[in-house]
């Protein structure tokens, strides 16, 4: 490819992707930022779907330093959304999980953004946005090796 196209194509990238992340990231406060901040919700969802975590795996997910998961899982706890269960076998070692309260919550926060994500995906003819999402996972995969490699994994 000529290396002005793809200078071209990498300017778009970068705008589209910021103006998106950022108008996206917006709706969603906007919809659930009476439970939750945007970070929270992502949390939630994630102990949600593995049922059980470690804040060390939290923090390798979100790519954040263990002390911002801690300050989020304590404020998120505090709150009664979340339990923490000491493992049996090795103390050090505390998994997380949703209380009935935070499963509730996750629930009410995941049919808002359910309802927010279908108001825009319904314009889209449907192999479109299946062309687009598995665009957007395989992005999502490059991105997962790349970051991997860089860590020496």
């Amino acid at each position: 490819m000529d290396k002005k196209i793809i200078q071209e194509l990498i300017d778009r990238y970068v705008s589209v992707s910021f103006d998106v992340n950022k108008k996206a990231e917006s709706l969603i406060k906007g919809q659930i930022e009476e439970d939750l901040t945007v970070d929270q919700h992502y949390i939630i969802r994630y102990i949600q779907n593995s049922k059980e975590c470690t804040s060390s795996e939290l923090a390798e997910a979100f790519d954040v330093n263990k002390s911002a998961i801690t300050a989020i899982i304590n404020r998120l706890a505090d709150r009664g959304l979340i339990e923490r269960t000491r493992d049996e076998k090795d103390r050090r070692v505390v998994y997380l999980t949703l209380s009935d309260k935070g499963i509730d919550l996750h629930h009410k926060t995941q049919e808002k953004v359910h309802l927010l994500v279908e108001s825009f995906i319904t314009q889209f003819d449907e192999s479109e946005i299946t062309a687009f999402i598995n665009t957007y996972e395989k992005l999502a995969q490059i991105l997962t090796t790349m970051k991997k490699e860089e860590v020496g994994e």
